[in-house]
């Protein structure tokens, strides 16, 4: 299992607790929740859409610096904090990931004080 040389992907902002954003382990890479803050930490305002945007922006950015881009994903698990966000997240999520799509699993559930949506991924390095 190795660990980024640089652990913080540029462009995504530090966690707050003790884990790493992206663990690589042989041609599999492991990325931990990324949800809808800005690089400085900033959750971004205006509801479903924008988090998402924002959440999918932050993952891709992890996954690239780990060697991938979003088309390399094979699973997403998505955490929507609000039952009624599902169709407005699945609408960014078709702009993001066309057909074929990754496998998912979308839970609805208690997220932290105005997040709305976490993902996390699992995606497999090229070559």
């Amino acid at each position: 299992m190795a660990h980024l040389e640089h652990p913080i992907p540029e462009g995504v902002a530090a966690p707050v607790a003790p884990y790493s954003p992206v663990v690589v382990s042989g041609d599999h890479v492991f990325v931990s929740g990324q949800v809808g803050f800005d690089p400085d930490r900033r959750l971004v305002e205006g509801g479903i859409e924008p988090q998402t945007r924002q959440t999918l922006e932050n993952l891709r950015r992890t996954l690239r610096a780990a060697g991938c881009d979003l088309a390399d994903v094979a699973k997403i698990n998505a955490y929507l904090a609000r039952r009624e966000d599902v169709e407005a997240y699945n609408r960014v999520y078709r702009e993001t990931f066309p057909a074929p799509h990754p496998a998912r699993t979308t839970i609805v559930c208690g997220l932290s004080e105005g997040i709305l949506v976490e993902i996390e991924a699992v995606a497999r390095r090229p070559g």
